[in-house]
């Protein structure tokens, strides 16, 4: 005995096969944004976290020039399967090399930043709650820039908190994206 099939249902079949299969996944969306990211010489693509959720891509991360960051930002925006793109990038402001001190700074302030940097990861690592292996600390001038992905708010809440406490901290830029379990 045969059953019979519906050309309608034929046809929903396929339409809904098509739009699934032209459909991307978040995961195939981040790495592709990854791969451009890391081609581009513009880039230094290590300087970005990329998540991806619902087709919208969040960059995350610290970069030496606004250049660098809107680079990157339309890398993402120009990447197929995106529908938009969150801006978490901050700018950090330098001059010189990176490794010279800046004007008017002695040569103990780079050291200082660098102690700072390790104070702040040194917190973050000791306390129970925060995750301190997920989260990047960057210092310049005083200015503690942390980046990374957190599980919960409290847990960002958090590590802003340790950050802020810790000796020599000016300022604490968090660019600190809290994961959507879903």
């Amino acid at each position: 005995m045969r059953t019979r099939v519906s050309f309608p249902l034929l046809m929903l079949v396929a339409v809904v096969s098509v739009v699934a299969a032209c459909t991307q996944s978040d995961p195939v969306i981040t790495t592709k944004v990854k791969a451009k990211l890391a081609a581009d010489p513009a880039v230094e693509a290590s300087q970005f976290e990329v998540t991806t959720k619902s087709q919208v891509v969040t960059l995350t991360g610290n970069v030496d020039s606004p250049q660098t960051k809107e680079r990157a930002l339309q890398i993402a925006r120009d990447t197929s399967g995106v529908k938009q793109v969150v801006d978490m990038v901050s700018v950090r402001t330098l001059s010189g090399d990176g490794d010279a001190p800046e004007p008017g700074r002695m040569v103990g302030a780079v050291i200082d930043d660098a102690a700072v940097t390790a104070g702040v990861k040194a917190r973050l690592l000791d306390d129970p709650l925060v995750q301190g292996l997920r989260i990047d600390v960057d210092t310049r001038d005083g200015v503690v820039y942390l980046t990374g992905s957190v599980k919960t708010a409290a847990e960002r809440d958090r590590a802003i908190e340790l950050a802020r406490k810790t000796e020599h901290v000016r300022d604490v830029q968090p660019n600190l994206v809290v994961e959507v379990s879903g």
